[in-house]
């Protein structure tokens, strides 16, 4: 069985001890969904609703916010990121917006943390743009997609049935 590594032999937190890692190319990649009324897609696609450019100003707070992930986290340890970015999909039939996050460096430990958390804040970002029209909005299914990287590899999750 795996043990947690961030808790030492007496079980108090601790920040990993990375500087005997390799330094390897890194990336990550997560998703989260937001699920809304049709109108309110309609209002994000159009580029109409009230705050701005709902995806644009997204992107730019899930890029804000991998940068931050270390502010957030307690345990995790500040990274100079070479790369993030966050796409979108849009799907009317079930409408919503799937958001990936995918972070990149050269470092001595992963981006996983920095990718969830981009595509949270980016969720939540186009929550409290479109909180107005509809409160009713759902962010769901935050998970890793993709971890390469590091000794322990590639990692994929499992297709969605």
């Amino acid at each position: 069985m795996a043990r947690l590594t961030h808790f030492d032999q007496a079980g108090n937190a601790r920040m990993v001890d990375v500087s005997e890692k390799d330094v390897t190319d890194r990336s990550a990649t997560a998703e989260a969904f937001i699920t809304m009324k049709a109108a309110t897609l309609a209002l994000i696609l159009a580029g109409r609703a009230k705050k701005g450019d709902v995806l644009g100003t997204a992107r730019l707070a899930g890029i804000m916010a991998a940068k931050r992930t270390a502010d957030l986290i307690p345990l995790c340890h500040p990274l100079s990121l070479s790369s993030v970015t966050i796409d979108f999909e849009t799907n009317k039939r079930k409408r919503c917006v799937r958001i990936l996050a995918t972070c990149r460096l050269k470092g001595r430990t992963g981006v996983e943390m920095e990718s969830l958390t981009a595509a949270s804040v980016a969720a939540l970002t186009v929550y409290d743009m479109c909180k107005a029209v509809d409160r009713g909005m759902v962010i769901s299914s935050v998970r890793l997609l993709e971890k390469r990287g590091g000794k322990s590899g590639t990692f994929r999750a499992p297709k969605r049935a």
